[in-house]
């Protein structure tokens, strides 16, 4: 997948995914990084990319010449119908969901603003879509772009050294995941449950599933609204809220 990056701060980003398994995939040529620097776009001695705005407020305003002169760069590079996203606290919120729809795109140039933020004719002339990493603010766009090239890469050839890893994990079902464990079997803090040790697939796959459903409806249950859940998951919960009733 190749992957634009317009940024302040390249370097940011670039030497985040130099370690751990995106790194893989960057080596693999699964995901071709790509970086453009507003500031190279500038025609002044001060490479200015940013100035008041209009009508007063506090801070400054991200130049729309710079940037729409990166991203022109960047389309001249990327494979045709590449969309351009600008990571903003304005935007749809990026999912599970949005990530595994956009592995399967040719390509994605990722804008990061800074600053109060950019000049919104080049939000209406430029942009294509607006995600967001959640209800807060950052200084700049560089970390909601490194959440989202994680996201993404983990699904890509040559990411995870075992392609079940991002098959089994929160979110991807619609729920979070299980808890994990890991030797040694008992330590002070406990032991392992039996059905992990039992070597019995489907009961280690029936303790999952109910450790996922229930931690989901304890934790996020509007992660479950909607959802249809057979004749198991039905017992499952009419067992666990009867375990409820008998504690009040």
């Amino acid at each position: 997948m190749w992957i634009g990056l317009i940024s302040l701060f390249p370097e940011m980003v670039a030497g985040a995914l130099s370690q751990g398994v995106v790194s893989r995939a960057i080596a693999s040529d699964s995901l071709r990084m790509h970086y453009f620097n507003p500031r190279d776009f500038t025609h002044d001695r001060h490479r200015t990319v940013d100035d008041r705005p209009y009508g007063g407020g506090a801070g400054m305003v991200m130049l729309v010449e710079p940037l729409r002169a990166a991203v022109s760069e960047a389309r001249a590079t990327a494979p045709s119908d590449t969309p351009v996203v600008l990571l903003t606290p304005q935007g749809s919120v990026f999912s599970q969901n949005t990530a595994m729809t956009a592995k399967d795109w040719p390509g994605l140039i990722l804008v990061c603003g800074r600053y109060e933020g950019v000049d919104q004719r080049f939000i209406e002339g430029c942009v294509d879509l607006e995600w967001s990493i959640g209800d807060f603010v950052l200084s700049g766009g560089e970390l909601p772009a490194l959440v989202v090239i994680d996201a993404i890469a983990r699904h890509l050839p040559g990411t995870l050294g075992n392609r079940m890893s991002a098959l089994d994990e929160s979110h991807l079902d619609g729920m979070l995941d299980y808890p994990q464990y890991t030797r040694p079997e008992s330590d002070g803090l406990g032991g392992v449950p039996k059905a992990l040790l039992s070597g019995d697939h489907n009961k280690v796959a029936a303790f999952r599933r109910e450790q996922a459903l229930l931690r989901t409806y304890d934790r996020r249950p509007d992660l479950l609204v909607g959802k249809t859940f057979d004749p198991t998951d039905q017992a499952l919960f009419a067992r666990y809220f009867d375990s409820k009733d008998g504690d009040v």
